[in-house]
C-alpha cells in the first residue's frame, strides 16, 4: 500500500502539468526513402484547457502522419490524416518485423500489422476470407526465411522501397476520393496488393486474395466506389 501511495504521489506533478499547460509533442523518425528527407510523424498531442463544471480538463486532438516519399503529394489546402487503426497497424508492423528479426519493415510486416491490430474493416475482411495472422506469419517465414538468431533489428526497422510505395499508394487512393475522411487500413491493404513483386502481395496471393477481392475491398473503403483498384 505504501508503494502504491508513493507512486501516485510521484505521478501527481506530471498529471497536473498536463492538465494545466498547453503543449504539443511530436516525435520524428526519418523515412526509409533515401531520395527524400521526409519524416515519420507519430501521433502528436495538442492539449487545450476546457472548463467543465468549473474545473479545468485536458482535451487532446491527435494528428497522425505516416512516411511518404513525396511529402507534398497532397494538395496544399488539404491535410491527409491516417486513421487511428492505420497508425496502430503501422506500429504493429514494425513490431512484427522486429519479432522476426528482420532488418526492415516490408509489405509482409505491414500486412501482419493490420491483422495484429485486428479491429479495422481491412482486418475483418482478411479474416472473413480465411487470411489469419498465423497463416501470414507462416507464409512469411517460408518466403523470406528466418533471421540469424544473433541478429537484432533496429528499434524502428526502416521501410523497404515496396512498403514505402504501398503507403504512398494508400495516400494517392485517398486523395482520388476527394473526401475529408482519413486514410484507412483498407487503403493500406490495397497499397500492399498493388506492389506485385513484394512479399506482401505474394503472401496474399498464396492465401487466396485476388483482384476481385481487392475490388470488393476498394468499394468497402469508399461507399461511393470512388476508390478503385488499378
Amino acid at each position: 500500500m505504501a508503494v502504491a501511495s508513493s507512486s501516485a504521489t510521484a505521478l501527481t506533478p506530471f498529471l497536473n502539468s498536463i492538465s494545466s499547460s498547453k503543449s504539443k509533442t511530436t516525435i520524428f523518425i526519418p523515412s526509409s526513402s533515401s531520395s527524400s528527407s521526409s519524416f515519420l510523424r507519430l501521433p502528436s498531442l495538442r492539449f487545450s484547457r476546457k472548463q467543465s463544471r468549473g474545473r479545468p480538463s485536458a482535451a487532446a486532438t491527435v494528428f497522425s502522419m505516416l512516411p511518404t516519399a513525396v511529402p507534398d503529394r497532397a494538395p496544399a489546402h488539404s491535410i491527409v490524416k491516417w486513421s487511428e487503426s492505420a497508425i496502430k497497424s503501422f506500429g504493429m508492423g514494425e513490431l512484427e518485423a522486429r519479432k522476426l528479426k528482420y532488418p526492415s519493415t516490408g509489405t509482409e510486416a505491414l500486412l501482419m500489422g493490420i491483422l495484429v491490430e485486428g479491429t479495422s474493416e481491412a482486418a475483418k475482411f482478411l479474416r472473413a476470407n480465411g487470411i489469419t495472422l498465423f497463416k501470414v506469419r507462416e507464409e512469411t517465414v517460408k518466403l523470406l526465411g528466418k533471421s540469424d538468431m544473433y541478429f537484432f533489428s533496429p528499434e524502428h526497422p526502416p521501410l523497404t522501397e515496396s512498403a514505402q510505395r504501398a503507403l504512398d499508394y494508400a495516400v494517392d487512393e485517398k486523395i482520388k476520393c476527394g473526401k475529408s475522411e482519413e486514410v484507412t487500413t483498407s487503403h493500406m491493404l490495397l497499397g500492399i496488393w498493388s506492389e506485385q513483386d513484394s512479399a506482401g502481395h505474394k503472401i496474399l496471393a498464396s492465401l487466396g486474395f485476388n483482384n476481385e477481392k481487392a475490388s470488393e475491398l476498394a468499394k468497402m473503403a469508399s461507399k461511393d466506389a470512388a476508390t478503385s483498384y488499378r
